[in-house]
Formats: C-alpha cells, sequence, structure tokens
C-alpha cells in the first residue's frame, strides 16, 4: 500500500470516531437538558395546582375582615350613641 492510502485510511478513521464522539457528546447534554427541563416543569406544575387554594383562603381571609370592619364600626357607632 502507498503511503497516501495509508494516511487517507487513518484521516478517515480519526474523522469518524470523532464525529461519533461528538454526536454522543451531544446526545449526552441533550438528555440531561431535557432531564432539567422536566424538574423545573414539575415544580411549575406542583406551584399552579397550589395558586386555587391560595385564592380561596385569600376570599375567605377577605370575607373574614369585612365582617370585622363591620362588627368594628357597628360596635362604634353604638359606643358613640
Amino acid at each position: 500500500m502507498s503511503s497516501s492510502i495509508i494516511v487517507a485510511v487513518i484521516s478517515f478513521l480519526g474523522t469518524l470516531i470523532g464525529t461519533a464522539g461528538g454526536i454522543v457528546a451531544s446526545a449526552k447534554l441533550t438528555e440531561y437538558r431535557l432531564t432539567q427541563l422536566e424538574r423545573k416543569l414539575e415544580n411549575i406544575s406542583a406551584a399552579t395546582s397550589k395558586i386555587p387554594v391560595m385564592e380561596e383562603k385569600q376570599k375567605s381571609s377577605e370575607r373574614r375582615i369585612s365582617k370585622l370592619e363591620r362588627d368594628y364600626s357597628r360596635a362604634q357607632f353604638i359606643s358613640m350613641n
């Protein structure tokens, strides 16, 4: 075999190994990033499911505060008379 053929085969094998390594590294990075995004999505979903409960508690608190304010105003009006 001539030296140019040997150099061409070695270059081809080097290119093939480099390309395969790049593809594997890229796939691992993509998998890692997808896993991180899925974790973030789970956290967001958990927080979103709590929002209606928090809104209901807020409404309940607002009703209680309004009632206390009305009772306080009535008590002040009665004590003035």
